[in-house]
């Protein structure tokens, strides 16, 4: 269970790691372009921002754990990456993007799984 929450918990600040600096380094015309059409509807700022917390998601899934400290922030900053699928989510299908939701359920779901793992529930 321990190397399945390791690897879930890396996968998933991997994921945020790369999607929020292209976000929070990119302009929204670069986005657009690479896919990324959801930034039409947000003004630069909150763009920026969005890629502000994936990036420190990626961080907090990763460094409490590694360096043994603060490790309840862990499945606190999976709980956000959960929260943050479900915006993308509602986002995507008010745009009509549904292809996109399958890849914000999947990451979801590894968010709540290491979340649920991270807070000791899987521990019976």
């Amino acid at each position: 269970m321990h190397l399945a929450l390791w690897i879930t918990a890396s996968l998933l600040a991997l994921v945020f790691l790369l999607a929020g600096t292209l976000t929070l380094f990119s302009g929204k015309d670069k986005l657009q372009s690479s896919g990324m059409t959801w930034v039409e509807d947000f003004p630069n700022g909150v763009v920026k921002a969005i890629g502000a917390v994936e990036v420190l998601g990626a961080a907090g899934l990763i460094l409490p754990a590694v360096l043994d400290t603060a490790t309840v922030l862990v499945p606190i900053a999976a709980v956000g990456a959960a929260v943050l699928m479900v915006g993308a989510a509602i986002t995507h299908a008010r745009r009509g993007e549904f292809a996109a939701i399958a890849v914000n359920a999947v990451l979801f779901a590894l968010a709540a799984f290491t979340a649920w793992g991270r807070f000791g529930l899987g521990n019976f």
